[in-house]
This record gives structure tokens, C-alpha cells and sequence, in this order.
């Protein structure tokens, strides 16, 4: 029985796909606008009527502004807008106002829309005698084709000059025949053209949003780079999108200092992804950074195409304003918006094919036999194989479940708007067929950001996005899995028996081929979400705002599996059908006041202040029955099953309640403070402990600014920065603070009965961890932008560990949660950007990040944690220790020091003993027991990198992207299993160098040893170095791709994971089963990386 699946289009029809969303989206789109496109422009029929005498000529400008939606530009430097002025009026037009106003001052003005321009009669008429002058037109656009409205043109030298109209068009007379015009934009660069005698000229502008003018999210806000005082990393949307990926966690690997991002199943269809913020800062609280959307704390990350920029809130200067959830940092996420011009559409589409990056080498049917044969013989058995070489190659399990996979991505989006209102839409779809059979993740997603000017002071807006989920998965990461089970399985069978029944493994326990675990396994994940958020943002005075925010999300997810009875463990109980579902939503209104102003040109304060209220409430159910009389069904069928299982259902809520408040102060843009506080209330505290106070403060050094520095004309920047504070982790889990029961079952009379039992202990106590972080550094730029540097030092400490303490065995109980303990982290980190060459039109950039972090447990109470976290199947001794002085998670286990040459058996080293006393003595004691136990291993990276090179010469753009980490050490259980020798499964082909009676140098045990102890044997070194992205693109010039209507065609093709340096011998370095804060750097039966080639298009109208 086969799951019924889409198979993966081909690129062809997924073209047509996506041109059918292309028509649908603009059919919608259309539709719902309509009516704003209808309105009619402005009327330039309002009436004025003011009175004022020797009154600043600003003054009245700001008055007309104030009575109308009219905006003045002008040139401080040559139109003198301090003079004093008349003007008596009653009722009059603009032009009749403006006429007698300016009349005396030296000053013309022109109107267009309601746009008013001012320009000096003196300067427009300093052109040079004799030249002929001429009347020039033309159209400004960005670098994708847009029209640009109120761009400034003036001739260069003079005040003469206009602004272009809505559609990005402009008229300019009296314009010398050799003059030169220069085009102004903010956010673009500045373009000079000369007119040569031409009366058309067409110009492209280039955004301009680098270096420390560059403006970036904080919370609750933005800021320009230059006035930051904390730590924040940027990455922006082409970083985001230069290869195709499930979320962000992917495509900001290597992007970013101080962030870690580890797969927890390779290259899984819909995988998680693990990511740490400048380490871990707890053992039993979640250490995952707090993702914060469009503002709203919590709210699910739309995909790569949608976003804007990405800001990695790091330090606590940076993220106490997020106070009892800012210690594992924050990540803002700014979607696209809406600008003012013409409607453009966008499409952009790729297609990928994906291969396994990396298979392991097993025995073949002739060796496994060779093996097996050996086993037996070494364990007293005979021999089952009586001629082995007749068996030949065999089966290759892993040709069986590895397959060619591929990945379509398709999303189009339409964009644009008037003076008064903004929007941006998209549609999104992504498909991965995985490349292990019948694996698959599906993705559909929509968004709707919609902002209103309602008036002069009143804006308003909404943002909405869903997404719709679908998973089918395979068994990985578990005992008897498709992956592992490919690996141990025996090359001597095939996937079918002679009756057409699927084979099972002949030695050891039964266990399905994973050929016929793949496709017979049933396991489906259907998830859908919506998440909105509307704001009013309210000027109330002059630099003073009020805005109100309140976000939605609610999720409904389901999950239902099914093992037939075409499968060992479904037939043993006639078939098993489980289907559970989740019911979530989240909650959250903010209002926040904030405040701007700048006293005597050197005094800029900056003031938040506001409160917060989130509510979440969480349902869960689950039931599973057995015994059914046919598979048709799946788990669609439950009351088909005789033999019901006990069910399971789950309620819980919590609420978190907040005021908070920011003070920044800027002196002379030299010397930056900034003070943060945030007081929180969570209901998942105890009842004398649930407010806490979250406090930070920093100052940041402009020193390029100080006049001493002007001089140096080779530096272009160099600022100071440090800051402390304070942040918390609430992130426990529900009611943990509160006694609980759970429910049992017990025998009455002969009768069952239902009853509950005391589960955990109250602690009226418990509290936040708490993360005190200090972090100091320097940013540097020189040569005006061509090379900058960002480094910084961080300390970070968490004190009050949430920790399970061990309770007397005669309370009843087994642990409590405490607030105990202390664990630190502490690291550098830089970041280096350069343009190595910019010549003609080709530009050679640069960009290089390197982290490095120490994690250590300070102190630990209770004294030492050794904790077994191998797979359950693989029966041993114990794998991770907690212990102070230690990383997190450190291995734990014995010295492997090879095989004894006399007997084959694995030897370990003895390094310690016990005295008289009992007490532990490092010096051996001719006896290994778990004295000898120690510390084999450290899941910690000692440092992390990227680094990207950017290439561009005319239409042509190189990508190339390198990551890697350095240092981490992994506890290799699936090598555990394939190297242990127990005379039941297949093994890496390394065994082939097994100890045997003539072949004793070497360091593999004999057959049938069964060697699963811990020891640093199974540990191996994690290092890689991959090239993750390498793209070649090609920008098809406007010429060309205007006749066929197109304003912008990209076509490219890119490689992921082309070529990796390791030395682990598992499927994939990045990888961490059974992921946790103790549980790092694990792996057992993990889903392979994959090598791929994609091929993509960007289109826009």
C-alpha cells in the first residue's frame, strides 16, 4: 500500500502554474482596490484665509501646510525663507495666495499635485550669456523600473529646477544646451548627467541605503546605524533569497556573527532548525530567540521572498526593551511594503534538483556474508553462509531510498499605491519532494500589507499573512528507521519475497526493510496559520506619536499516522491508527507614546514609554486504536479499530503582562545614551515571583565626530560602544510553578477505576532566569565606506537556573523545579565588509563574519549531572555530563585506546581510582570501572564563519558563499551502531580492518564484540567547510526585455552544498539528534544533506 502523493511537477508546468497565480493574484488584487484607484486627485480649489504682520516667511508656509495637504521643497541655501512678510487674506486660491505672499521676496513657486516648489529669481537667472538654452523632459525610475515621484532636477550650479510629477516625469525649461543636471532622491544615490544639446533625457536611480546612514529596526522603532549604542547584525533580502529554502533559519546560516543555525535532521522536508544567539544561556528553559514580525513579539516568520530585512538583536542594550524574553537575543523581521508610484508586479521562480551530497560505505552481500560467518564462528555458532563470494555486490539499500529530489518555489507579488495609501501582495507556493522516497513538504502562503495616510497626523494600517503546511515524513532519528535501517540491514535480501510480501531482516530482531518502511509508513502533518496585525499611529504634537498595535495569530494543526499491517509492527496488532490535532491562539495589544525633538541643533532626545498585555491559550488532542480489519483507511477509520487506545487531551494558558520605556540622548551626534527598562508579569511564575525588572543602559562614542578626527580624511567612521543589562527567560513551560496531579488507572475490588496521583511539588518561588550581559565594541569604516569592521566583546552570565533538584525518595516525589545555579557565556565577534575593486562597471565586494564563543557551567548545586541520551535501542552507559568548570552537554565516557592484540577485545584507558575512603583519585588503579570515566568531547564550536564574495561587471553578478564551523565535537551513535560489531546487522565497510587472529594492528575490535560502550571512540571531529551558495546571474537589458513588456528579467543558476571539507564520517557534520540545551551534538540515523543545482528567473512589470 503507497501513500497517495502529488508526484513533483516538471518545470514546465510549473510555469503555467505560476503564470495562473500571476492572473488570479492580479484579478483579486485589482478587485480590492478598485475603489481607492477611483478616487479623484486632489482639488487644487481650497481657499485660504490668514492675517499676519512682519511674521517669518517659514512661519506662513508652515501655516498653509497646517490649513491643506500642500507640502513646500525648497534650498535653504538660496531660497531665504527667514525673511519677514505681510499678507492679508480672505478666501483665496493658492495661487492668488502665493502670488501676493511672494511677491516682494525674491522667490517664484510653481505647483504640481500638491507639491509646491520654491526656488530664487536671482540664482535661476545666473546662467552664462550666449548659451543657448533649451526645455528638457524625461523620466526618473529606480534600478527595477518604478516611476519616482518628487525627485529634485536642477541644474548644477543654479537654483533652476523642478521635481518629477506621480508618474515620475519632469519639464525644465531655460536650461543652458552644456549644462549639467543633477537628480536627488533620499535613499538614492545622487546623479549627475550632462545635457549635451539633448531635450530627452531618461534617468535610473540607485538606492543608497549603506553604511552608517543606513536605517535599521530596533524595538518599537528604527534608527540610523550611526546613532546605535547596541549590538545589532542586518541581513538583508537578497542575502535572504539567494537560494531557495523552507523559512530563514537556512538562508541565514553563515550570515550573521554570533548566530549559530544547526539542522536537527539534515536536509529533512520541513525540518526544524536549531538556532543559539551567542550561545545557549540555559539547561532546562528554551534558549531560542524571540522572533518578533512587523512588531508582533511571537508572530510566525513569513518566507524569504516576503521580508524586507532582518535585525539580530544581540546584546542586552538591544533587547531588554523585550525584557523577561530577550536573553537568547531577538530576531525583527520587517516585511515588505507598499511605495508610493506606479502597480508592480513581480515574479520570481526556481527550480531545483537535488541529490544526496553523501553516502556511507557498507559491506556488500559478499563481505556481510564473510562477516556474519566470522561472528558465528567467534560466538561458538556455525557458520550460515556456505559460500559467500556467490552472493556478489547485493543489495545497495541506500540506491534503493535515495532518489533524485527537487524543490519549486514560485511566489508573486503586486505592489505599489498613491500620495494617501500603500500595499503590497503576494502569493507564495513551495514544493520539495525530498530525497529519500515518498518524503515530501508543501508550502502555501499569502500576504496582504495594506498602509492608509487617513489624515495630516493619522495613519493607519494592517498586515495579514497565512500559510498553509503539508508534510509527509519518513522514520528517521529512531530505532529502526528508513535511514539507519538502510545501513544495518543485510545486502543479502531483496525488497520483496517470492510471494510478493516485503522481506524483514533475517538476523536479530525482525524488522522491516526500510524500502517497505518508507512507502507503507504513513505519517501526515497538515498545519494551517493566520496571523494579522492592525496599528493607528496618531501624531499628537509636534514629535510626539501615539501608536496602538493589536496582533492575532491562531493556528489549527493535525497529525495522523498509520502502520499497516504489511509491516512487522502493524501486524503484531492488526493495524495502528493514531490522529491528533493542536488549537492555538496568541494574543497581543500594545500602546506605546513616542517622542522626538532636537533643542539647539546638539541636543536629540528620543523617549518611549508604553505597556503591553499577551494571552495565549494552547489545545491539544490525541486518541489511537488498533486492530482493523483492512488498511484502506489509514487512521480516517478509528472506529473500524477493535482496540482502542487511551487518549490523550491537553488545556493550557498563560499571560504576560508589561510596561516599558527607552531613553535615548544624543549630543552633538558624538556622545549616544541610551536606558532601557521593561517590568514584566508572566502567570507562568510563582505567586512571589511573577513581575520582574528588566534594566539596561548604554553609550556609544561617535569619535569621527569630534574635531580632532576631521582631519583624517581616510577614516569615515570609528564609534565606541559598551552596554549591561539585564534580560529573562520565561520560556519554562505551563504551570511549573504550581502543584499538579496526573491522571492514573488502579485496581478496586477487582475493577478499574480512574484516580489521579500528586505529579510535582508547588514553588511558590520560582522565577526567571535572569542573563546579565556586558558587551563592548568598535565599529571602524574607512576610505569612505570601502572597508568597514565591527567587532565586539560580549559577557554574558545567567544566574537562577531553572533546574530539577533531586527529592528524597520518601516525599512522594521524584525532582522540583528550583532557581538554581549559574551558567556563562562569553566570546568575540567581527564582522568585515570591503569593496575590494570598483572600476568602470565592475564591482568586487566582500563580506567576512567570525564568531567566537565559551560556554562553562559556573556553579550547579546539586553537584554533577551524567545523563544518557544515545538511542533506546542502543543499550549502554550513560553519554553527557553536567559538571561545573564545563561546556553544557560536554561527552562523557571512556578513553578508547584500541584493541587488545592478544584477544580482539576493546581496551579502555584506567586514569583513575578510589582510595580508602571512597574518594575519587586521579591515578590508576590497574581496574577500568566508571572511576575512569571523564570528559571525551565538547559539542561547542570554537568559532563559526562566513564568507561571501559578490562579483558584478555590466548585466553579469557572481555569488559565491562559504560557511563553516570549527571545533565541535559529535557523538557519532549511527557509526556506534555500524562499527560495534555484534555479529546481527551490516557494517561500515571499515570493519573490513576487524581484528582477527592474523590481522591484529588495528584499532576495530573482533566480530561479535559488541562494543556500545561510551568512549571517545565514537566521538569525531565536527569541522566543515561548504560552499553553500554559488550563483551566476544575468540582468537582460530593459531594451530587450521591454518589447515584451517586462521592465526587469534576471535568469540565474546556482549550486548548494557543491563541496564540503570535513573529516566526520556520518551523512552530514551539521546535524543534532534529539536536540536540546544538554543534548547537543548528537547524531543517529539523521536525513542526508543534499547537493543542488537550481535554476530561477525574477520578472517584474
Amino acid at each position: 500500500m503507497k501513500k497517495k502523493r502529488e508526484q513533483g511537477e516538471l518545470p514546465w508546468q510549473a510555469l503555467k502554474k505560476a503564470l495562473r497565480m500571476i492572473r488570479w493574484s492580479l484579478f483579486f488584487f485589482c478587485l480590492g482596490i478598485i475603489q481607492v484607484f477611483a478616487v479623484d486627485s486632489y482639488s487644487q480649489q481650497a481657499k485660504f484665509s490668514m492675517n499676519f504682520e512682519r511674521t517669518k516667511l517659514e512661519s506662513v508656509l508652515n501655516e498653509i501646510e497646517n490649513q491643506s495637504d500642500y507640502y513646500f521643497l525648497y534650498n535653504q541655501d538660496y531660497v531665504d525663507v527667514d525673511q519677514l512678510v505681510n499678507i492679508q487674506a480672505k478666501d483665496q486660491k493658492i495661487e492668488q495666495l502665493l502670488s501676493q505672499l511672494l511677491e516682494s521676496t525674491g522667490i517664484d513657486f510653481s505647483i504640481q499635485n500638491r507639491q509646491i516648489v520654491l526656488t530664487s529669481r536671482e540664482n535661476q537667472n545666473q546662467v552664462v550669456s550666449g548659451q543657448s538654452k533649451i526645455t528638457v523632459t524625461g523620466k526618473v525610475s529606480d534600478s527595477a523600473g518604478q516611476s519616482l515621484p518628487g525627485v529634485s532636477v536642477v541644474v548644477k550650479g543654479v537654483t533652476n529646477g523642478t521635481i518629477t510629477d506621480f508618474e515620475g516625469n519632469f519639464s525644465l525649461s531655460n536650461v543652458p544646451g552644456d549644462a549639467t543636471l543633477v537628480f536627488s532622491f533620499v535613499g538614492m544615490k545622487t546623479v549627475e548627467f550632462s545635457v549635451s544639446g539633448k531635450s530627452v533625457i531618461n534617468v535610473t536611480m540607485i538606492e543608497e541605503v549603506i553604511g552608517i546612514e543606513e536605517v535599521v529596526a530596533i524595538g518599537y522603532g528604527t534608527m540610523k546605524k550611526s546613532d546605535l549604542t547596541g549590538s545589532i547584525t542586518s541581513v538583508s533580502s537578497d542575502d535572504l533569497t539567494a537560494f531557495p529554502s523552507a523559512g530563514i533559519d537556512q538562508a541565514l546560516q553563515g550570515r550573521a556573527t554570533g548566530v549559530q543555525i544547526t539542522s536537527r535532521n539534515g536536509s529533512e522536508p520541513g525540518g526544524d532548525i536549531r538556532i543559539r544567539i551567542r550561545g545557549g544561556t540555559s539547561i532546562n528553559a528554551s534558549s531560542a530567540p524571540l522572533y518578533v514580525i512587523d512588531g508582533f513579539a511571537g508572530g510566525s516568520v513569513p518566507p524569504p521572498e516576503d521580508i524586507e530585512s532582518i535585525e539580530i538583536l544581540k546584546d542586552a542594550s538591544a533587547t531588554a526593551i523585550y525584557g523577561s524574553r530577550g536573553a537568547n537575543g531577538v530576531v525583527l523581521i520587517t516585511t515588505k511594503s507598499g511605495k508610493t508610484g506606479d502597480t508592480k508586479i513581480e515574479l520570481n521562480s526556481s527550480y531545483s534538483f537535488d541529490m544526496v551530497s553523501k553516502t556511507i560505505n557498507v559491506l556488500n552481500a559478499t563481505e556481510f556474508a564473510e562477516y556474519i560467518n566470522e561472528a558465528r564462528i567467534n560466538t561458538g555458532s556455525t557458520a550460515p553462509f556456505a559460500n559467500p563470494s556467490s552472493l556478489g555486490e547485493g543489495t545497495n539499500w541506500q540506491d534503493v531510498i535515495f532518489r533524485t529530489g527537487s524543490i519549486q518555489n514560485h511566489q508573486v507579488s503586486a505592489s505599489g499605491g498613491r500620495e494617501n495609501f500603500r500595499f503590497y501582495t503576494s502569493l507564495g507556493y513551495y514544493d520539495q519532494d525530498g530525497i529519500v522516497i515518498n518524503s515530501d513538504y508543501k508550502r502555501y502562503t499569502g500576504l496582504i500589507n495594506l498602509d492608509f495616510d487617513a489624515g495630516k497626523n493619522l495613519k493607519i494600517g494592517t498586515k495579514m499573512f497565512y500559510r498553509r503546511t503539508l508534510q509527509n515524513g519518513i522514520k528517521s532519528q529512531e530505532q529502526y528507521n528508513v535511514i539507519s535501517g538502510a545501513l544495518t540491514i543485510t545486502p543479502t535480501i531483496g525488497i520483496y519475497n517470492a510471494d510478493g510480501s516485503y522481506t524483514v531482516s533475517p538476523y536479530g530482531d525482525p524488522y522491516d526493510n526500510p524500502y517497505a518502511n518508507a512507502m507503507e509508513n504513513v505519517s501526515e502533518s497538515v498545519d494551517d496559520m493566520f496571523q494579522g496585525t492592525g496599528y493607528v499611529d496618531l501624531t499628537l504634537l509636534d514629535g510626539l506619536v501615539l501608536k496602538s498595535t493589536l496582533d492575532v495569530r491562531t493556528g489549527n494543526s493535525r497529525d495522523g499516522s498509520y502502520v499497516p499491517k504489511t509491516l512487522v509492527d502493524g501486524k503484531s496488532v492488526g493495524g495502528n491508527a493514531a490522529i491528533g490535532a493542536t488549537k492555538s491562539t496568541l494574543i497581543s495589544n500594545e500602546n506605546y507614546l513616542s517622542y522626538n525633538k532636537t533643542f539647539n541643533e546638539i541636543h536629540k532626545l528620543t523617549l518611549l514609554a508604553g505597556c503591553s498585555y499577551t494571552s495565549n491559550r494552547g489545545e491539544y488532542w490525541t486518541t489511537r486504536t488498533q486492530n482493523f480489519i483492512t488498511d484502506s483507511f489509514l487512521f480516517w477509520n478509528l472506529d473500524g479499530g477493535s482496540s482502542p487506545q487511551i487518549g490523550y487531551s491537553d488545556l493550557t494558558e498563560w499571560k504576560l503582562a508589561s510596561y516599558f520605556g527607552r531613553a535615548n540622548y544624543n549630543l552633538k551626534n558624538r556622545y549616544l545614551f541610551t536606558f532601557t527598562g521593561r517590568y514584566d508579569g508572566s502567570s507562568r511564575f510563582g505567586e512571589n515571583n511573577k513581575w520582574g525588572f528588566f534594566p539596561s543602559g548604554a553609550f556609544a562614542w561617535n569619535i569621527m565626530q569630534e574635531p580632532f578626527m576631521q582631519s583624517l580624511t581616510d577614516i569615515s567612521q570609528l564609534k565606541f560602544r559598551a552596554s549591561y543589562g539585564v534580560t529573562g527567560n520565561t520560556e519554562i513551560g505551563i504551570y511549573r510553578s504550581l502543584a499538579t496531579f496526573v491522571a492514573t488507572q488502579a485496581i478496586i475490588n477487582e475493577v478499574f477505576v480512574s484516580a489521579v496521583i500528586p505529579n510535582t511539588v508547588a514553588n511558590a518561588d520560582l522565577s526567571w532566569e535572569s542573563t546579565k550581559q556586558t558587551d563592548i565594541g568598535l565599529d571602524i569604516g574607512l576610505w569612505n565606506g570601502r572597508v568597514s569592521l565591527t567587532a565586539d566583546y560580549y559577557y554574558k552570565k545567567t544566574e537562577d537556573l531553572l533546574y530539577e533538584v533531586p527529592l528524597p525518595e520518601y516525599s512522594g516525589y521524584y525532582t522540583t523545579l528550583k532557581n538554581i545555579g549559574s551558567v556563562e557565556n562569553k566570546g568575540f565577534e567581527f564582522s568585515l565588509n570591503t569593496v575590494n575593486l570598483k572600476k568602470n562597471e565592475f564591482i568586487w565586494s566582500t563580506d567576512f563574519n567570525l564568531s567566537f564563543n565559551r560556554n562553562k557551567i559556573l556553579v550547579l548545586p546539586s553537584g554533577d549531572v551524567i545523563e544518557k541520551w544515545r538511542p533506546g535501542h542502543i543499550v549502554g552507559d550513560e553519554t553527557n555530563i553536567l559538571t561545573e568548570g564545563s561546556p553544557v552537554g560536554s561527552f562523557y565516557g571512556y578513553i578508547y585506546d584500541g584493541v587488545n592484540k592478544e584477544t580482539g577485545a576493546p581496551i579502555y584507558r584506567d586514569i583513575a581510582g578510589r582510595d580508602a575512603e571512597n574518594n575519587l583519585v586521579m591515578e590508576p588503579d590497574g581496574v577500568v570501572n566508571s572511576s575512569d570515566r571523564t570528559i571525551i568531547g565538547n559539542p561547542h564550536p570554537d568559532f563559526i564563519f562566513g564568507l561571501n564574495n559578490t562579483l558584478r561587471y555590466k548585466n553579469f553578478d557572481l555569488n559565491i558563499f562559504f560557511q563553516g564551523v570549527v571545533g565541535n565535537d559529535i557523538m557519532n551513535f549511527t557509526r556506534m551502531e555500524l562499527e560495534w560489531c555484534n555479529g546481527k546487522e551490516n557494517q561500515m565497510a571499515t570493519v573490513l580492518n576487524r581484528w582477527t587472529p592474523t590481522h591484529t594492528d588495528t584499532d576495530i575490535p573482533k566480530a561479535a564484540t559488541y562494543s556500545s560502550i561510551t568512549s571517545s571512540r565514537w566521538v569525531e571531529d565536527g569541522s566543515y567547510t561548504r560552499l553553500k551558495n554559488m550563483s551566476l546571474g544575468y540582468n537582460v537589458p530593459k531594451n530587450i526585455s521591454g518589447k515584451i513588456g517586462v521592465e526587469k528579467l534576471r535568469i540565474y543558476v546556482s549550486g548548494q552544498n557543491l563541496w564540503t571539507i570535513t573529516k566526520y564520517t556520518g551523512y552530514n557534520p551539521d546535524v543534532s539528534y534529539n536536540d536540546g540545551n544538554t543534548r547537543l551534538g548528537l547524531d543517529y540515523g539523521s536525513y542526508p544533506s543534499t547537493r543542488s543545482v537550481t535554476f530561477g528567473l525574477n520578472l517584474a512589470f
